[in-house]
């Protein structure tokens, strides 16, 4: 067991040093593309992420593939050793001068016994260079105990620097700028109002940043292009017969799934609109949420207000043996894990249940139950497998109507913990939340929620404060989306308007 501990430390260090590697090229990797950069690191840490506990690959295998990635990135950039630390020493001057003019650190042992405050503009890279290296060229001196304290003052020095030195790489990886810089909006891109009543969920293609599909209660479903060129309508899907309730996208972005009061769920051709596949449930329950299985985009999964899930396999149109489980109250919310073997449910009477997902045949069993808000239904449950890099546990965020966000850590032995709680205004509709995609390299991670003031709200998870508030609606609103490059938010409202909103970049 210990052995295993070991091989995964040695594993996770060296996934740090390859992303190390690609961070320190990063800057030379489309100059004048900042949201490409940002993407291309995200991704990479998934990858790296997902490779980690990889037992094929052994850490000399690991080791080598650092140094011959260092290499290509070199050759490819044209950049030396000596011209990426010279590069790198210049960047921490310039950098400093703008970011660090208040820092102070306190350093005990120094020379004469004292704690100076040492501010930053007492200390340069070449100044530095020469302090550290005034003992090494002088090998015959032998040391006393004020020369040993002097050392060990600029040693300590050393250590301070380098974390300086971190903390500015990490805020030039994520565009040297503030959560607060980061999610500030320029303008509105789109406006939609279309739709005759209110548009309950909003949701961007998974692989097409420019498209986004909204439901609403006037039972139809609308696909918009966002670009090139003026925004335009793709298609409307229509066939339910009352007020489409969720809907989900397919993980190739081809086909949507759609529930409805009507008792149906639809299967859609997200191009043409035409309805592929039409399941019915048969025992007269109203379909409050669906959506796909991740990992096998055959089988979707349907919550009734009947107290039910029930797994389809969209090929054949059938329900599938096994795959009915129950909740206590009408199912309002679905989610699943990344691996598709968790299912979360949320029902009207303020509990969380997850499920044992079985991806090949469909069928699912009961785990936990977890009541978190006793008689207040859950509207929204989003799932991330991990929130920052110092954050790798999963977790889950929740809507729910006692005016309040939450946000849990899901423990090991998958009990809930409650991490975060914040308050927006939340009492008597379906209020939607989502996690803010890009998380990889900036000061902490963020989540987004609609709110019945007719705001959208930013909080920032680690601080617990709100970061930034969109204005623009004249109704609650009650679903938020980014598209995968957080260059688009959208919202929608009571009334049926859609909002597009431009990101900073």
């Amino acid at each position: 067991c210990q052995l295993r501990m070991d091989d995964s430390r040695v594993h996770t260090n060296t996934a740090q040093q390859i992303l190390a590697v690609d961070a320190k090229y990063n800057a030379y990797r489309c100059p004048t593309n900042p949201s490409f950069r940002t993407l291309y690191l995200r991704r990479r840490t998934q990858v790296l992420q997902e490779r980690a506990n990889d037992e094929v690959l052994d850490p000399s295998a690991r080791r080598d593939y650092v140094k011959v990635r260092q290499q290509i990135l070199a050759k490819k950039y044209g950049l030396s050793e000596t011209r990426s630390r010279a590069s790198s020493r210049h960047s921490l001057s310039l950098q400093s001068h703008q970011s660090f003019d208040s820092l102070h650190v306190a350093i005990g042992d120094s020379p004469r016994g004292s704690s100076p405050r040492i501010n930053r503009r007492q200390i340069s890279s070449n100044s530095f260079s020469k302090l550290i290296d005034t003992d090494e060229r002088k090998p015959h001196v032998v040391p006393t105990s004020a020369a040993r304290a002097s050392r060990s003052f600029r040693l300590q020095i050393h250590s301070v620097l380098l974390c300086v030195r971190v903390v500015l790489s990490v805020r030039a990886m994520a565009g040297d700028t503030t959560l607060a810089e980061n999610y500030a909006f320029a303008g509105m891109h789109y406006i939609f109002d279309k739709h005759s009543e209110a548009v309950t969920v909003i949701k961007f293609s998974p692989n097409e940043k420019t498209q986004l599909a909204c439901c609403s209660k006037d039972g139809t479903l609308s696909v918009h292009a966002l670009s090139p060129g003026p925004p335009t309508l793709i298609c409307t899907l229509k066939g339910h017969k009352r007020a489409v309730t969720d809907f989900d996208w397919s993980v190739d972005g081809d086909f949507i799934v759609s529930s409805s009061l009507d008792q149906t769920a639809r299967f859609w051709d997200a191009q043409s609109g035409k309805c592929l596949r039409f399941m019915e449930e048969r025992n007269g329950c109203e379909l409050l949420c669906c959506l796909f299985q991740p990992v096998n985009n055959n089988l979707i999964v349907t919550g009734s207000i009947k107290s039910q899930i029930q797994t389809w396999n969209v090929s054949t149109g059938k329900a599938i043996k096994g795959g009915l489980g129950k909740t206590a109250g009408a199912v309002k919310a679905l989610s699943v894990d990344s691996s598709g073997t968790t299912l979360w449910c949320g029902d009207d009477k303020g509990s969380i249940f997850s499920f044992i997902f079985n991806v090949t045949s469909g069928r699912v069993q009961r785990a936990k139950r977890y009541v978190v808000c006793p008689g207040q239904p859950i509207t929204c449950i989003s799932n991330r497998s991990w929130m920052t890099r110092e954050a790798r546990d999963p977790s889950l965020l929740v809507n729910a109507r006692h005016d309040a966000l939450m946000l849990f850590r899901i423990c090991p032995d998958g009990t809930l913990e409650m991490k975060r709680h914040f308050p927006i205004s939340h009492s008597r509709l379906n209020i939607r939340s989502a996690f803010c995609p890009l998380m990889s390299f900036r000061e902490g991670a963020c989540v987004v929620t609609g709110s019945e003031d007719m705001c959208v709200y930013f909080f920032d998870v680690a601080r617990k404060t709100c970061v930034n508030k969109l204005q623009g609606h004249s109704a609650a609103v009650l679903c938020v989306c980014w598209n995968y490059d957080e260059s688009l938010l959208a919202s929608c409202d009571e009334e049926g308007t859609v909002i597009v909103w431009n990101r900073e970049q």
